[in-house]
């Protein structure tokens, strides 16, 4: 059997303003109508035996993701991480779950925010890397360079694996490099680009981290002993977890593979040329995407004239680009980002002045999705702020009180089923009611339609943290 196992930790600071640490890239569709991770999740359609993915992400995460997977139909197990630990203890939480239930399965590794746009390609090397890994091997995969990268590590490949097509010993892990040394792999041509994707035996990985690094093994194991099921989710014991070393695949377990450690399993690598992109910047999303005949590539209501190699992404406006060429222009509700190609590493830079400044533009877009639905800020001033809700059918928001607001709300469309106090009424479109300061209210979509509804909030403080629940259907307790 075939366990996909989605990596879904990342923060993709790099594509700000687009990505946030709130709702991270994984969880956008920047190629296709699809999010990255809805894309990873039907990377190996077409495999047989195949079981439901599991997907390890940060808790904040938590409902967007399992909603994702809902809009596939999938039924995948979501593990949450009460904090990020990097890959090798996400990687063992995995394995060791699998194993709990008497299944030995070949675990394909996937970060849920890379792109491959050859899928047949990426299946077929996945085939193979399968029948290596029921052998004992861990197998790794890796990009062929057509440019001296520095922003990749590499992988040396070492002698063909006899009787295999176009698999090879793995020789060693080096870093990032530096440009001369990057071309150096790229002129010797046995270097690949380190791809973060891994097929292992969940049983040959929890040995080979248990000889490599027993404390996070032991973490782990710690972490899983009061594991606990809520709804769509696994919880691993808080404590437990985060007292867990961090550290990667490949540092924990790889390059020791590579070093020649005894005792550990023997690893591959199998080049593979299927259109891969991790997404780190911009400019790697503008190597992917289709473009014109002066190699622009855009999205949303973008105009452009007399411009060339240059990304153009709108959420909300009209965006123009005259006589430009090697920029990235980058629109969103709340911030445009402007940059020349060659800087887009730079990005990170903003994004961590942001979260310095304690700003949210470094945490949450306008448009901010709750399990229930969402709500988009449309406007904001001294003691008032109005927000556009919208609730999905058959969803609730949880019975909840305000210390320093009061709430006008009117819906546009649908009905809306309000508590108030002692009171519980039916509000329909074009009607509207109002919750005193200090009063316990909730709201609800009876309906088979989406509730859409103007809020209007008035105070002294309008923070998101000013709310106490006291009932909620999703299990977020407190203020």
């Amino acid at each position: 059997m075939i366990l996909p196992v989605i990596l879904s930790g990342g923060s993709g600071t790099r594509l700000w303003p687009l990505s946030r640490e709130q709702y991270p890239k994984q969880l956008l569709p920047l190629v296709g109508k699809d999010s990255m991770l809805q894309a990873t999740v039907l990377r190996l359609d077409g495999l047989a035996d195949v079981a439901e993915p599991l997907l390890v992400c940060n808790e904040e995460h938590r409902f967007a993701v399992a909603e994702q997977v809902r809009q596939l139909g999938r039924n995948g197990t979501v593990v949450l991480e009460p904090v990020g630990r990097n890959t090798a203890p996400a990687v063992t939480l995995a394995a060791l779950l699998a194993l709990r239930q008497d299944q030995d399965p070949a675990m394909v590794v996937m970060p849920a925010d890379h792109v491959i746009v050859d899928g047949a390609r990426f299946r077929e090397a996945v085939r193979q890397a399968v029948r290596l890994a029921e052998t004992g091997m861990i197998v790794t995969f890796g990009i062929a360079p057509d440019c001296p990268e520095t922003g990749y590590g590499y992988i040396q490949r070492g002698d063909a694996l006899p009787g295999e097509a176009a698999a090879f010993r793995l020789a060693r892990f080096v870093e990032k490099p530096d440009r001369a040394t990057a071309q150096r792999y790229l002129d010797a041509g046995d270097h690949l680009w380190n791809s973060g994707l891994f097929v292992m035996k969940a049983s040959v990985w929890r040995d080979a981290i248990g000889r490599c690094r027993p404390d996070i093994l032991s973490a782990c194991e710690r972490a899983l002993a009061d594991v606990r099921t809520d709804g769509d989710f696994v919880r691993v014991a808080r404590e437990a977890f985060a007292a867990c070393p961090s550290d990667s695949i490949d540092y924990a377990v790889m390059e020791r593979i590579a070093a020649g450690v005894a005792g550990l399993p023997a690893a591959a690598v199998i080049p593979l040329s299927a259109g891969w992109s991790d997404v780190g910047a911009w400019d790697s999303l503008w190597q992917v995407l289709p473009k014109d005949e002066a190699g622009n590539a855009w999205r949303g209501d973008v105009m452009l004239h007399d411009t060339a190699h240059t990304l153009a992404f709108s959420e909300s406006r009209l965006v123009a680009c005259v006589g430009v060429r090697d920029l990235v222009v980058v629109e969103t509700p709340d911030a445009v980002l402007v940059a020349h190609k060659d800087r887009t590493q730079d990005v990170k830079k903003i994004a961590e002045r942001l979260k310095q400044e304690a700003r949210g533009e470094a945490q949450v877009h306008r448009k901010v999705h709750r399990p229930w639905g969402s709500y988009d800020g449309v406007d904001a001033g001294e003691r008032f702020q109005v927000k556009r809700i919208v609730v999905k059918p058959g969803a609730s928001l949880s019975l909840q009180m305000h210390h320093h607001r009061a709430e006008h709300w009117v819906v546009v469309r649908g009905t809306a089923k309000v508590t108030r106090g002692d009171e519980t009424l039916l509000v329909s479109e074009n009607e509207s009611t109002f919750i005193p300061l200090g009063v316990r209210h909730r709201l609800e979509n009876p309906g088979k339609l989406m509730l859409e509804m103007i809020e209007v909030q008035s105070g002294a403080y309008l923070g998101e943290d000013d709310i106490v629940r006291f009932e909620d259907t999703y299990g977020r307790q407190g203020q």
